[in-house]
């Protein structure tokens, strides 16, 4: 299967980070596509977009500044799938990313992606106190997988803060 295309540019407001695309997304090669996963209806809900987005419109996300990404390409049926090799890869590739393009925000899609990311074991929602790459903002959510076991209005909430830091 083949991984999903990046949707990024220079200088972006927000660039999300998931983990990895799932099966559905590498199926259908768009980002969040897997009919349980909320990040659509979250970004929605939040005032992050004007409208509900459909995964077919995930490259129309770049017309609003925001952008998309992964720390592994690989789609795969779960984050528990992906081997150590491919974290170890994917974060040199996406430090290399944020570090070309400067982002504003970089809003990672789950504390375990932020973990893998930047190696820290403890990790609060929102803002973190050290960026990985400096003038970058990086920003942790949780994660808009329907097995979160989160209230959706809470994840929301924490979401609606970009909007401050935009």
């Amino acid at each position: 299967m083949e991984p999903i295309y990046d949707h990024i540019k220079k200088h972006l407001d927000i660039l999300f980070v998931g983990f990895n695309p799932s099966i559905r997304s590498g199926e259908t090669g768009h980002h969040y596509a897997n009919p349980n996963n909320r990040f659509w209806k979250i970004l929605y809900m939040a005032g992050i977009t004007p409208r509900k987005y459909a995964p077919t419109e995930d490259s129309k996300l770049i017309d609003l500044n925001y952008g998309l990404t992964n720390i592994v390409s690989r789609p795969t049926v779960g984050a528990a799938d992906i081997t150590r090799e491919e974290y170890e890869f994917g974060r040199k590739q996406l430090k290399k990313k944020i570090e070309m393009y400067q982002p504003k925000i970089v809003c990672f899609v789950g504390k375990g992606v932020y973990q893998e990311y930047s190696g820290h074991k403890k990790v609060q929602w929102g803002v973190q106190d050290q960026p990985v790459v400096s003038n970058v903002i990086d920003f942790v959510a949780p994660s808009s997988s329907g097995l979160v076991r989160m209230k959706l209005e809470d994840i929301v909430m924490i979401y609606r803060e970009l909007n401050r830091l935009r």
